[in-house]
Parts: C-alpha cells; structure tokens; sequence
C-alpha cells in the first residue's frame, strides 16, 4: 500500500495509464483482428485495405509507448507480406 503523497500519485497515475494503455492495445488487436479476418477471406483488395487502415494504429502504439517498435515492425512486415502473397495467388 502506498504511503507517502508521491507514491499515492503514482498510484493514482499508473491507474490511469494502466486503463488508457489496455484501451490501446485494445484498440490496435481489433485493427490486427480486421486484416487477419480479411486474409482468411481470400479478398486481397479488402485485406490491403484493412492493413493501411492497421499500419498508423500500430505505429501510434510504438510512440505512446505501448508496444516496442521491432515488434511492431515485425508485425507490419509478415502482414504485409501476406497480402502480398494473396494478390500473387
């Protein structure tokens, strides 16, 4: 339990940027969800479609601090290269 007046406003912050930061990813996993659901389609058009609409998402989590950029990264490049693999196909 926090005692002194500064770690109770740490506390009190950490709740805070606890509840914005699951809102976040939150938020970025329904982008993710939309492009792997497009995939599973098969329609490339809506699949790159909903990859445009994920990529500035992703890219906002790395710079609020929510996902580390490699990762994002990672994800951006498989994806990417998915629906490039399904207009191949």
């Amino acid at each position: 339990m926090a005692n002194t007046p500064q770690s109770k406003k740490r506390a009190r912050q950490n709740e805070r940027r606890y509840a914005v930061n699951k809102a976040r990813r939150s938020r970025i996993r329904t982008f993710l969800r939309k492009v792997e659901e497009a995939l599973a389609s098969g329609n490339q058009e809506t699949a790159a479609e909903a990859l445009r609409a994920a990529q500035p998402e992703l890219a906002r989590g790395v710079t609020k601090g929510v996902l580390h950029k490699n990762t994002v990264a990672r994800k951006m490049s498989r994806l990417s290269s998915r629906v490039k693999a399904l207009a191949a196909a």
